[in-house]
């Protein structure tokens, strides 16, 4: 009986020690409350100061300028593509440099993953920099390259929506028309570069078959030019021994008649072929110039600031009064002054 009675009383004096620590804190806080106020006040008055002058100066000298987002979208089908990847990566040179970056020639690889990497290979940012004279930014810096370089990849994003397939790189500046010339220039280099590296089949066997046609067309139209010169010959009354190189060139002629038809047909199929399938690399939406900010928040700067500057005034009524606390107390101070 005796323990739980002492038990008893244990718990209550907790219980109204921590009572008394309660509204000892409250008391701190109201003890120094315009010194709260005060310091908050001055955080809000700092943080829309701060609003005011980063939007007033100009973008270039402005320490928060307004940063405009320009982005383009495109459908990258990876159907298929993790074999015919594999071989095409190998057969590029590329193999090494792209397992550092995270893609793979083997199974689980994608024509979206590898779209990913080539946005921040060096290739790719080079000629992001020369294309826009950025390396000019970084003229006195000990590294211009690597310096330009990182400033390409802070300007750029590019991410892949595994769901619907669509491949989005956006731009971020403070003029709005240069980050969407970036994003054209990215859209068309990435457009080019899958086409280098020969991913869409069906789009490089059109385009052979669309030279091939042109050049059987220019071939037939010289046959019937020279044929058209021999038959003019013999009705000028100049005839050497003219019939069998008529009868040589009406052969070759038929011959490339022939094939221009064979040509024209596979032509005709390879198109039909393609309405029904997903070309790889499809560009759904070009970018725009922007006319509305993408960052920064000023709103939310504002906010932030004004709940530090609470917590930072807290902390230093709480600190104040450990300080005074310690001045009262003669043994604390005399501990300090020992040490």
């Amino acid at each position: 009986m005796e323990n739980n009675e002492e038990f008893v009383k244990n718990v209550s004096n907790n219980e109204q020690e921590d009572e008394i620590s309660l509204i000892d804190l409250f008391a701190v806080l109201l003890r120094y409350k315009k010194m709260i106020i005060g310091i908050v006040v001055l955080g809000m008055f700092i943080a829309l100061g701060m609003a005011v002058v980063s939007k007033v100066l100009p973008p270039e000298k402005s320490f928060m300028p307004n940063k405009y987002k320009s982005s383009a979208h495109m459908l990258i089908n990876d159907a298929s593509s993790s074999s015919s990847l594999s071989s095409m990566i190998s057969s590029s040179g590329l193999g090494s440099l792209a397992s550092l970056a995270g893609v793979k020639a083997g199974a689980g690889s994608s024509y979206s993953s590898l779209a990913v990497y080539l946005t921040g290979s060096n290739p790719f940012l080079d000629d992001v920099v020369q294309e826009f004279s950025l390396i000019e930014k970084f003229e006195k810096s000990k590294s211009p390259l690597s310096d330009s370089r990182q400033y390409v990849k802070n300007m750029l994003s590019a991410q892949m929506d595994d769901k619907s397939g669509v491949f989005t790189i956006s731009c971020v500046d403070i003029n709005p028309e240069f980050a969407k010339k970036v994003v054209d220039f990215s859209v068309d280099w990435l457009s080019d570069r899958f086409d280098a590296l020969g991913i869409d089949k069906n789009k490089i066997e059109k385009e052979n078959l669309e030279k091939n046609i042109d050049s059987s067309f220019s071939e037939i139209q010289r046959l019937q030019q020279e044929l058209n010169g021999v038959a003019s010959s013999v009705s000028n009354g100049r005839v050497p021994s003219i019939a069998l190189s008529t009868t040589k060139i009406q052969m070759e002629l038929n011959a490339q008649q022939e094939v221009y038809k064979q040509l024209k047909t596979q032509y005709e199929l390879l198109k039909v072929s393609m309405q029904s399938e997903t070309p790889v690399f499809q560009i759904l939406e070009r970018p725009e110039i922007a006319d509305k900010k993408d960052s920064p928040s000023r709103g939310m700067m504002c906010i932030i600031i004004t709940f530090a500057s609470g917590f930072i005034a807290v902390f230093l009524a709480f600190l104040r009064n450990a300080v005074v606390n310690i001045k009262n107390d003669p043994e604390a101070m005399a501990k300090l002054t020992r040490s």
